[in-house]
């Protein structure tokens, strides 16, 4: 029976493939495990760091827990703009201890758009946009964005700042950075100047004819005490004459 001897070359060739196979498969990383439970905003904004304000505000109000709600029940998809804590060092001492309750739910939802809105979509979108935080269009609640490029500016008819990064997009959420606290009208506007009382009918005339009055008043007693001093100072002459 002949033996079957492999060429030296062709082994040589089978025992290099054979090594290589056997350290790929050894080395390949595993995959990255995806993340562990629902989409959770504060712990997105915790992980990008300096949003500690905001995170309390969102807490603290309770819409965190709205948003999480809404982004893990909802195909419709959320965006939130997140000022960093230096905008929040930056607005007038006092600002937030001012406002109610209410009004700090209203200033966090203000910060909401109730659908996913990729950054390049905000050169098509229709203003005034939509909040959370109620009807932008009886002039309560506007938020405008414009574009100039690849910057896009926001305004709410208080404040003007600009998106400076993109924290967290997926999308179902995304987060973008703006430089200021997004102040709504409603909210930090200049209240209407209080309007004059009207007057009552009638009584522009009365105050125009009351002087007048006065000095035809005036000038009628006069002349009857003249009238009178004459008529006297006659009867007295008289008098004399035929004494």
């Amino acid at each position: 029976m002949r033996n079957f001897h492999l060429p030296s070359t062709l082994l040589l060739v089978l025992t290099i493939l054979h090594c290589t196979t056997t350290t790929s498969f050894a080395q390949s990383p595993a995959q990255a495990p995806a993340p562990s439970g629902p989409t959770n905003c504060t712990k997105i904004l915790e992980k990008a760091g300096q949003f500690s304000m905001f995170i309390r505000l969102l807490k603290s109000t309770q819409v965190a827990d709205q948003i999480n709600t809404q982004l893990n029940n909802s195909n419709q998809g959320l965006t939130l703009f997140a000022p960093p804590d230096n905008a929040f060092s930056s607005l007038k001492s006092g600002t937030l201890n001012s406002l109610t309750d209410q009004d700090k739910v209203e200033l966090v939802q203000f910060h909401v758009l109730p659908t996913f809105v990729p950054l390049a979509q905000f050169q098509t979108v229709s203003n005034p946009l939509r909040t959370q935080a109620g009807n932008a269009n009886n002039g309560q609640f506007p938020l405008n964005v414009t574009t100039a490029g690849n910057q896009v500016n926001v305004t709410t008819g208080v404040v003007d700042t600009t998106v400076s990064n993109t924290i967290y997009t997926d999308g179902n959420l995304a987060i973008y950075q703006v430089d200021k606290v997004l102040l709504p009208l409603d909210l930090f506007g200049a209240p209407p100047p209080a309007l004059a009382p009207k007057p009552e009918n009638g009584s522009s005339s009365s105050s125009a004819d009351s002087p007048i009055s006065a000095k035809d008043d005036d000038t009628s007693g006069v002349m009857g005490l003249q009238q009178h001093v004459i008529l006297s100072l006659g009867a007295a002459f008289v008098s004399l004459f035929f004494l």
